[in-house]
């Protein structure tokens, strides 16, 4: 299975260019082979607070427009946008299969309070799960990195972790270390899918990249825009056969701890 990630510099707040740009690259990752693309965290609107703006109740716009475009290029997509929730706004991350059926609708856990994000979104609560080529994936979204807890719970079932993102150049050591880490800590294949370029006056360097299950960086792109093709070959299974720390994971101990604290 060949999957795609787009390294994009995302034009701020703008839809439309935004949905050309996604039309563009979803072109080129079908040519190259392709069967999924990912794109960065609300990848239609840069990291915005402008939830009156940006928000949506996913009947219009981002969510159709992109089914729309997996049955025309018959290529599954994911997608981030911004959510109109109950008094505030979710952060999704939707994957669409190549049919224009939605297989995955997931909700940012973890809103980032240290850039405001607690102020305009609300959690959500859900890990999701969903299967595609013979394979089961989680995906989890930027600030959610740091807390390694749901990048184990997801493993137990997931081969596959992917996190959209919009992670800062300023950060981008604890981007590629974090990546790297779950990769290891699953062993499961992580893909991080940043944005690149000046966007809403931040500045991204990408290092949109692939990890195996035993932490090897497949592939990566870094301050430029373009794809990152990587081909997946069911190594997560050997790995953990092979080395199977999942076994000694005292799960029962960790939540009593976690419960006294």
């Amino acid at each position: 299975m060949i999957v795609a990630l787009a390294q994009t510099h995302i034009f701020w707040e703008d839809k439309g260019k935004n949905l050309k740009q996604v039309g563009a690259l979803v072109k080129k990752a079908k040519h190259g082979g392709a069967d999924i693309i990912f794109f960065p965290e609300m990848s239609l609107t840069g990291f915005s607070m402008n939830t009156k703006l940006t928000a949506e109740d996913g009947s219009q716009d981002t969510v159709e427009k992109t089914k729309e475009l997996c049955r025309k290029e018959d290529i599954a997509i994911g997608l981030g946008w911004t959510k109109c929730g109950d008094g505030k706004a979710e952060n999704h991350y939707t994957v669409i299969e190549r049919n224009g059926k939605i297989c995955s609708d997931y909700a940012k856990i973890h809103p980032f309070s240290y850039a405001g994000e607690t102020d305009f979104f609300q959690g959500g609560k859900e890990i999701r799960y969903f299967e595609m080529g013979g394979y089961t994936w989680s995906t989890f979204i930027c600030y959610d990195l740091r807390f390694p807890e749901i990048f184990q719970i997801a493993s137990r079932e997931a081969d596959i972790i992917v996190v959209p993102a919009n992670w800062p150049e300023s950060r981008e050591e604890h981007w590629k270390t974090l990546l790297k880490a779950r990769a290891i800590e699953t062993q499961s294949y992580v893909l991080g899918i940043n944005c690149v370029g000046m966007v809403g006056n931040v500045s991204y360097s990408g290092y949109t990249s692939a990890y195996s299950p035993d932490g090897v960086c497949l592939n990566e792109l870094v301050n430029e825009e373009g794809l990152v093709l990587v081909e997946l070959n069911r190594e997560e299974l050997e790995i953990r056969k092979s080395f199977p720390v999942k076994k000694d994971r005292k799960w029962k101990f960790y939540s009593e701890k976690y419960m006294e604290m």
